[in-house]
């Protein structure tokens, strides 16, 4: 988190030093680009036949982009994307003991449609709402996981889509570039399976995770 406090000081700097100010017109392309710290706010059930366990999913920070398009001057539509971002994947309760059990590439391109609210000259705020895909494409399990199953284990995890919420900022920094801060809450639901041999046992994770950027923009 500290890379976002040191962004928002700067940003708050800036702003406060900065005289000039933007508009977003209809017809106006903008960008976005800077780290997205990638929080799941993660749940599961059992993993099939170990009763009382469980999934964890760990954080990450990565590079994130967006780029969107205004319809209006007050509404528009953003893509969300990040490189994709690997998570450690940890055991819960009955399997805790195992630490790390695997990691999983996180891929999850997000589609909103803003509205744009009325700000200042120098602060422009706006919120939206949209649809998630996401797509794993890299997923590991550990060697301690495949100690205590007994055997070779592969991991596969399905695509996820659902539904996500944001909110951020845009602080004028000059006629065309800004700085930014967001945050997305973005429904991922991953439903995994663990096989050996020829016992495979499901799992359902929830990673379900806050995505908060800090970045710079421009607008076109």
């Amino acid at each position: 988190m500290r890379f976002i406090i040191c962004n928002l000081i700067a940003t708050l700097v800036l702003v406060f030093f900065t005289q000039s100010g933007f508009a977003y017109d209809k017809g106006t392309w903008f960008a976005r680009i800077g780290p997205a710290l990638i929080e799941p706010n993660d749940r599961s059930n059992d993993v099939d036949g170990i009763p009382d366990s469980g999934v964890r999913v760990d954080n990450n920070v990565t590079l994130g982009f967006t780029i969107g398009y205004m319809l209006t001057s007050r509404f528009a539509i953003e893509l969300l994307g990040v490189t994709p971002s690997k998570h450690d994947l940890l055991g819960k309760d009955a399997i805790g003991s195992l630490g790390k059990i695997g990691s999983v590439d996180v891929f999850p391109p997000t589609l909103s449609l803003q509205y744009h609210f009325t700000g200042s000259s120098r602060i422009h705020p706006y919120a939206g709402a949209g649809i998630n895909y996401t797509h794993f494409p890299d997923e590991d399990v550990s060697t301690s996981l495949e100690t205590a199953l007994g055997g070779s284990t592969r991991l596969d995890v399905d695509d996820s889509w659902g539904l996500a919420a944001q909110a951020g900022i845009d602080f004028s920094i000059g006629e065309s570039w800004f700085l930014n801060t967001a945050i997305w809450y973005i429904d991922i639901d991953a439903d995994a399976t663990l096989s050996t041999g020829a016992v495979d046992r499901d799992v359902d994770i929830d990673i379900d995770p806050w995505v908060i950027f800090a970045g710079i923009g421009r607008k076109f």
